[in-house]
């Protein structure tokens, strides 16, 4: 059963992703990757809360982790982009841009799960 939900968490993820990038990048001039970096930050915050709301307080519900922690967040954040994207960003000579969106995006990563994980 953890497969299934795995599965829809993952498809729902994926969709939100799809969605929220076709909003910011039609709305936007940046050259910046925001649309990524919005889906990872927002992806970590998930994770956090169900990690350290639910999982680290020895809360059981055997369905939440596969479908959100596995499933969502795992479609909702992008490894793959994030590095594609800084790869264009170097090819197209503007590593300082690259090096920025490492760095924000590593670091938003890391703070909003410590932030959530002080906060609960």
């Amino acid at each position: 059963m953890s497969y299934l939900w795995v599965f829809i968490g993952g498809g729902l993820g994926s969709l939100v992703r799809y969605g929220l990038t076709n909003v910011v990048s039609g709305n936007s001039n940046w050259q910046f990757p925001i649309a990524t970096l919005i889906s990872n930050v927002v992806a970590c915050i998930i994770l956090g809360i169900i990690v350290v709301g639910y999982v680290s307080k020895g809360e059981r519900y055997e369905w939440l982790s596969p479908l959100l922690a596995v499933g969502f967040c795992g479609g909702l954040s992008t490894f793959s982009t994030f590095s594609l994207e800084n790869w264009q960003l170097i090819q197209g000579g503007q590593i300082t841009m690259a090096i920025l969106n490492m760095a924000i995006s590593i670091g938003a990563g890391i703070v909003s799960i410590y932030f959530i994980s002080s906060r609960i």
